[in-house]
């Protein structure tokens, strides 16, 4: 396969204020042209779009395609589950939403120390070897997000997961929260091959400050920022699959101009992205990727990925300077969700949030700003 893989968690949509209208037209238009390229995989999820992403699969790709022509993944996560009963009434529903009548690839999602337990206790290791039993499964492995210590734990209890998913960036290589260079060790350590998510982590890496967009344009003018990010992760040498979330046409078109006819990132172009990571992290604010996990249960419907997004863009900008169009964005995205300052401060967020930020204190400085 080649190493661009379809992230379908970003869809394109028909509303931006619900993630559940996904724009189907266009994202036909973008599967066809995806495939047409000669790239198969595609990553979709219970959760993604609002639950909806799943079912645009299906009208998108699998109602229109031959089955045998892509490679569809898709996951469990330990968040909608409660019973042994549960898992079967996912992966029923999973197959049924996709009309996939197997998976090529099934993932075991977004494990860390808080949710691991879980897996362990409703034995989703060995239900998964099951499903593959049975064929409908073909590669079983899982998602993770958290540090290298816990992943070297995993792989040593269940050396049958044949692939694990991470994080991994220029911008996180070196991260001390999120440790991408340590978790891509010890899967190469366990010898493991490697599926990278958040290669451009959630639009960071496409759009840079102007000292960083300069550096790379320098060495190489023309190419996109978001470039430089998808070929660092897929220049690692037990990387199988980097997943890009195309939310339009245009990013599409970019990403396959690029990966089309892959070539790896020298070592000289390796190093001018940690300049570039070392610049963009003397001005990012909050270190957020837009996944939106902490929207799903949140009881105040606050839209805390688009208010990190516009305090973070007002920070890199000038943090003392006054009144920015932000203010304005602010007060449309408010007619439509709760404001940063109506936290009831539940806690929910933080359980779920794949970087482990401190969302509920973050809110509180985005409230500062914009409802002050």
């Amino acid at each position: 396969m080649k190493k661009l893989g379809f992230g379908l968690m970003r869809l394109p949509l028909l509303d931006a204020n619900d993630a559940s209208t996904v724009d189907l037209e266009l994202l036909k238009q973008m599967v066809d042209l995806f495939l047409e390229k000669g790239f198969t995989y595609f990553d979709t999820a219970w959760m993604y779009n609002a639950f909806a992403s799943e079912k645009a699969t299906k009208a998108a790709l699998v109602d229109r395609h031959p089955r045998e022509s892509f490679t569809l993944a898709t996951k469990l996560h330990s968040g909608f589950f409660n019973s042994f009963e549960d898992r079967d009434k996912i992966f029923q529903a999973q197959l049924e939403k996709t009309g996939a009548g197997y998976f090529d690839y099934y993932l075991l999602h977004g494990i860390e120390a808080g949710s691991y337990p879980k897996y362990e206790q409703f034995d989703c290791f060995n239900w998964l070897l099951d499903k593959k039993a049975k064929g409908l499964v073909k590669h079983a492995g899982f998602s993770y997000h958290d540090n290298p210590e816990l992943l070297d734990e995993i792989l040593t209890k269940h050396p049958e997961m044949e692939f694990v998913q991470l994080q991994i960036n220029y911008l996180d290589w070196e991260s001390p929260w999120i440790q991408s260079k340590g978790c891509y060790e010890v899967a190469c350590k366990h010898n493991i091959p490697i599926i990278v998510m958040e290669p451009v982590k959630g639009g960071t890496l496409a759009h840079l400050p102007q000292e960083a967009e300069q550096l790379l344009q320098s060495r190489a003018p023309g190419m996109s920022a978001a470039s430089w990010a998808i070929r660092f992760a897929a220049s690692l040498p037990n990387v199988m699959m980097v997943l890009s979330g195309m939310s339009d046409m245009a990013q599409m078109q970019d990403n396959l101009s690029f990966m089309e006819n892959f070539v790896p990132l020298t070592q000289e172009e390796q190093d001018l992205t940690f300049q570039a990571a070392k610049i963009i992290n003397s001005q990012i604010a909050i270190p957020c990727t837009g996944c939106s996990y902490c929207t799903e249960g949140c009881p105040m419907h606050i839209a805390i990925p688009q208010y990190f997004s516009l305090y973070n863009e007002d920070m890199r900008e000038v943090e003392s300077k006054g009144w920015t169009i932000n203010f304005t964005n602010y007060e449309a995205l408010a007619k439509n969700f709760g404001r940063a300052g109506d936290c009831v401060e539940c806690g929910q967020c933080e359980g779920v949030c794949p970087q482990h930020l401190p969302i509920v204190e973050t809110l509180k400085k985005v409230s500062q700003r914009y409802d002050k």
